[in-house]
């Protein structure tokens, strides 16, 4: 299969996802050829707002293949990732990302990221949310014990 095959495969679940009254994204994941998971937005068919096409798509790669590191295998979603779904792929490993909707083809039918990534330039302490730290000393605990542990899986 063709890197075109493969996103014409994650824009197919896209269209398909609507009729099953999810969101318009589709996402796969591949290796040597072959697709090794496919996702599709399921955020407000399981109320989950962290269930975007590319989490679905992660998740059940890692759950297929019982790893949580995904070097060596390349992603191809029906739209740019948003900040979550990045950051995981990059917690994931995967080494290529492909994408067809741009952020701003997504802001048109209202779904804009945008406030988020301005977010991210914002001091903690000026943010929408408010975000604050506490029971630092408590915290730290698990920070030490997991610094002093040998027999940890790294990640």
């Amino acid at each position: 299969m063709s890197n075109l095959k493969f996103m014409n495969r994650a824009i197919d679940l896209s269209i398909k996802n609507i009729e099953d009254k999810g969101g318009p994204f589709g996402c796969v994941i591949t290796k040597d050829s072959k697709i090794i998971a496919e996702g599709v937005n399921k955020v407000t068919i399981n109320n989950d707002p962290t269930a975007h096409a590319e989490i679905v798509a992660i998740r059940e790669a890692c759950k297929k293949l019982n790893t949580f590191n995904l070097s060596g295998y390349e992603l191809y979603t029906s739209c740019e990732p948003c900040p979550m779904c990045l950051s995981a792929i990059y917690w994931a490993h995967i080494d290529n990302i492909y994408y067809g909707n741009s952020r701003e083809d997504a802001s048109k039918i209202n779904f804009d990221d945008k406030f988020i990534y301005e977010e991210f330039k914002v001091n903690m302490s000026h943010r929408k949310i408010p975000i604050k730290r506490i029971c630092e000393n408590d915290a730290i605990k698990a920070f030490k014990l997991w610094e002093k542990e040998e027999n940890k899986t790294k990640y």
